[in-house]
């Protein structure tokens, strides 16, 4: 693999990671009408560390939270084995903790349909529609009216339907972030905290992903002659993925989140016409 190539699909794994329009439909697409393979040609290894690459950066935009949610957690712990019941105080940032953990549950609903899931990447013309049905999703989210709960008040049926919003993005063409997103407005959470629900949550989705791929990735062989060109990719993503967090929140506070709809639609008739050919 070339240096230009890794740097290409880190922008593009970066791009469309955060952003509403579906990172492993559009990789897939790349991969499948262009001929830019991946893991087909022994890259394997590299899809794992670009995958990587964008969890550092919600890592990273989200230190100060993460930070918050561990101290708040251990506290909560603390109070509850030394702190009589009427003394105790609220910990919002367990709470945030306990609902990620109910929000990742239904992915292991959706587990063992995995390698069905994976057959879909080669399916373009699934991808188109899914890339269309995307846009519809994205359309309605504007619609939905600005919410103002956050982990203070989350409700577990909250976390579950988001969860299984994030378990059905597993299929390629379906945005991850678009979805629960969505499902975060759409249950009444406010724009901001809809925003780092979902990134958040990405977090152990991506990381648990990623273990079941780098077992895989190491059973098929690294090529360890294309490290240099791993590495930029990787880094790419990471930088492009950091900044298109920020520009998400922008988007999605100023209600032009339903505008990537249409970007949603045209790349779906053209994966649709282009999967003709």
């Amino acid at each position: 693999m070339s240096v230009l190539t890794a740097i290409f699909l880190g922008l593009v794994q970066g791009l469309t990671e955060f952003l509403p329009v579906s990172s492993s439909g559009h990789l897939a697409v790349l991969q499948n009408i262009f001929h830019m393979q991946t893991a087909e040609e022994g890259h394997m290894f590299f899809d794992v560390l670009l995958h990587l690459g964008t969890v550092a950066a919600v890592i990273v935009s989200y230190w100060k939270d993460i930070v918050y949610i561990v101290r708040d957690s251990l506290a909560f712990v603390r109070e509850s084995r030394f702190v009589p019941p009427e003394q105790r105080t609220q910990h919002p940032g367990a709470r945030l903790l306990l609902m990620l953990f109910f929000g990742t549950l239904p992915l292991f609903v959706i587990y063992p349909f995995h390698d069905s899931l994976e057959q879909l990447y080669y399916n373009t013309r699934f991808i188109a529609i899914a890339f269309i049905l995307t846009g519809f999703i994205l359309f309605i989210s504007d619609k939905m009216p600005r919410g103002r709960r956050t982990e203070r008040s989350m409700r577990v049926t909250d976390a579950l339907l988001i969860g299984a919003a994030q378990a059905i993005a597993t299929i390629p063409g379906i945005s991850r972030s678009g979805s629960t997103i969505t499902a975060g407005l759409a249950t009444g959470h406010s724009r901001p905290f809809s925003v780092k629900y979902s990134l958040l949550m990405s977090v152990p989705a991506i990381l648990g992903a990623n273990l079941i791929s780098l077992i895989k990735a190491l059973g098929a062989g690294v090529d360890w002659s294309s490290i240099g060109a791993y590495i930029a990719g990787t880094v790419t993503a990471f930088a492009v993925g950091y900044v298109c967090i920020g520009v998400l929140r922008r988007i999605l506070n100023s209600g032009k989140f339903g505008k990537f709809a249409y970007y949603m639609w045209g790349v779906g008739l053209f994966t649709l016409i282009a999967s003709l050919f």
